[in-house]
């Protein structure tokens, strides 16, 4: 394997999936502000996911309703506001 290729900042991080409230702990170096207290009392890093494998309509066989519209209202109000849509306009 190659030497200084992989991240140093390898640490404990729960990973909450917010739609069905379901949690797990794993080690990741992906960046975070968020913090929980886990099962065992201790403080971790919290990355919040929107859908993982305990509510992914593949894994569960269920279909669940996902907010697009809303995300794409969020995006357009958001991108309405950049130098880009000022130019578009013009």
């Amino acid at each position: 394997m190659k030497k200084d290729i992989h991240p140093k900042e390898y640490r404990m991080v729960v990973f909450k999936d917010f739609s069905c409230d379901e949690a797990f702990l794993t080690h990741s170096c992906t960046p975070t502000q968020d913090t929980i207290t886990w099962e065992d009392g201790k403080e971790y890093p919290l990355i919040k996911l929107e859908i993982s494998n305990k509510s992914h309509p593949f894994f569960t066989g269920k279909m669940k309703f996902v907010d697009t519209a809303g995300r794409i209202d969020k995006f357009n109000k958001k991108f309405a506001k950049s130098k880009l849509a000022n130019k578009q306009k013009a």
